[in-house]
């Protein structure tokens, strides 16, 4: 897990600098500056560019992937026009869906309208926002393919939050209005998409001309990619709508302030799965590699490196935000209108932890020879979180947002586990994994125990008290139990450079 292990580690550094940007802006400066109807209509504006840019990809951003390998020749840059391809099949999605969203202007401002007039009034920029994000999205896939991460990670994690944290200032100083912060929201990711295309043409010689000899040649490869991309176009339909349900269905059924206090819960929840991200961007393509060549012991190991550190990694993130949850909500601006959704938050990061820890199963699905599998998958997700989400939203509120997407991630992530056992006779989960939730349920259960029979101190001193022997103790275990030896090694390594 070399290379993996050395790009994920700077994927997630950078990560992690850009969550402390995040955090600020978050936590210091959109809770304090911005009301909970406007940080909803950030929210939502950006979810529905997110929703947009899933179905304008036609597919692209997998097909990049597990296609790349089959396009270049060994030893060899030449890759035979396969960017090309990559470039031009989102630019003709995103036409074809801009059509179909300037025709739903008035079904969905009927259904918007009564709750949030407000992105009503920017329906319409959700077009330029989703043009950016899919290019920021495809030069990034593109250079995930040529195994270098960090400098696309940093523009995602880092370049775009300082970007989002200097317009909320300049909003919050009423140097921008509304209409410019909804622009500048626009012009931070045009700068977020620029730069990675100018990183990707820097990697290597690109040829933006089709290799028409090549696919002559390869008719049959040509038809896989087009059977491929044109299920995974079906399948995004409900994927990318999953996701984004819970948002929508809160703006829609409770306005949104109820948005904005919602967004803040995600966002906290969204740590959890950080890891993932660049474990993710770096794994796929070994991943595809593996299964190109029908190594199943590769892919079993692969899969069961990743699925055991996402948890144990993810579990203990998940762990700290709980323990000191309430000190967040303390320090909070505003906090008191933002702990209403305490429960949102662990609700929310579980799903997050199960999805951190799964995600990549689901991926080998959609790169081996059953991935039509994955449609019915994302069917039943889908499926299940339109109606739960329709059932819990106006019993529960927030609460009942969050439970529908723990449900329906569950089902899932249990879905794509029993066809990847199953089918590509592929190992998921090995003994270690088992230990790592024992470990993190004990914790969360002393937690829960302490915080009901301990008596409540300076909630400075509690959290720090409770993070001391929960997080560190916790980690101690783990370290000497030889959880993770991938974690264990980076330690040893680490400490012996110093």
């Amino acid at each position: 897990m070399g290379i993996i292990a050395k790009q994920s580690i700077r994927g997630t550094i950078v990560t992690y600098l850009g969550i402390a940007v995040g955090v600020v802006t978050t936590f210091f400066v959109l809770t304090r500056f911005l009301t909970t109807e406007e940080i909803g209509l950030t929210r939502v504006l950006i979810d529905a560019a997110t929703l947009f840019i899933g179905l304008a990809q036609l597919g692209t951003n997998a097909s990049i992937i597990r296609f790349y390998p089959y396009f270049r020749e060994k030893g060899s840059e030449e890759d035979h026009g396969f960017f090309f391809w990559a470039l031009v099949v989102p630019f003709i999605g995103f036409v074809l869906f801009a059509i179909i969203y300037w025709a739903c202007r008035v079904p969905l401002g009927a259904w918007f309208g009564d709750k949030s007039p407000l992105f009503v009034e920017y329906y319409y920029f959700v077009l330029p926002l989703a043009f950016f994000m899919l290019y920021q999205t495809i030069c990034e896939s593109t250079c995930n393919v040529l195994m270098h991460i960090v400098v696309p990670r940093a523009v995602r994690e880092l370049i775009v939050r300082i970007g989002l944290l200097t317009i909320y200032l300049l909003y919050a100083f009423k140097v921008l209005s509304m209409d410019g912060l909804v622009i500048g929201l626009c012009v931070n990711y045009a700068v977020a998409a620029m730069i990675n295309m100018l990183y990707f043409f820097s990697l290597k010689p690109i040829r933006l001309r089709p290799d028409w000899t090549f696919l002559r040649e390869n008719k049959a490869l040509v038809r896989r990619y087009l059977t491929y991309t044109g299920f995974l176009l079906l399948s995004a339909v409900t994927t990318v709508l999953a996701p984004t349900l819970s948002s929508f269905f809160v703006t829609a059924k409770m306005g949104l302030d109820s948005t904005g206090i919602f967004a803040i819960a995600t966002y906290m929840a969204v740590m959890v799965s950080v890891p993932s991200r660049s474990v993710a961007a770096i794994a796929s393509p070994q991943l595809a590699r593996a299964i190109k060549e029908q190594n199943r012991e590769e892919c079993s190991h692969l899969i069961n490196q990743v699925t055991r550190n996402m948890l144990l990694i993810g579990g203990f993130i998940l762990l700290a935000l709980w323990v000191n949850i309430d000190l967040i909500f303390h320090i909070l601006p505003n906090g008191a209108t933002f702990a209403q959704a305490k429960n949102v938050v662990l609700i929310l990061g579980v799903s997050q932890l199960v999805l951190a820890t799964f995600t990549i199963c689901y991926t080998a699905l959609n790169y081996s020879r059953f991935y039509a599998f994955s449609l019915f998958i994302s069917l039943a997700l889908t499926i299940s979180a339109l109606i739960l989400n329709n059932y819990l939203v106006p019993l529960y509120g927030m609460n009942g947002a969050a439970l529908s997407n723990l449900l329906s991630y569950g089902l899932y992530v249990a879905l794509t586990i029993l066809f990847v056992v199953s089918l590509c006779r592929i190992r998921v989960i090995e003994k270690r994994w088992w230990f790592i939730l024992l470990l993190l349920v004990v914790l969360f259960a002393i937690n829960a125990l302490w915080c009901q029979f301990a008596p409540t101190m300076n909630i400075w001193a509690d959290s720090l008290l409770r993070s001391a022997v929960l997080i560190g103790g916790g980690a101690l275990i783990a370290y000497k139990a030889e959880l993770s030896p991938e974690i264990n090694n980076q330690i040893v390594n680490t400490l012996n450079r110093q």
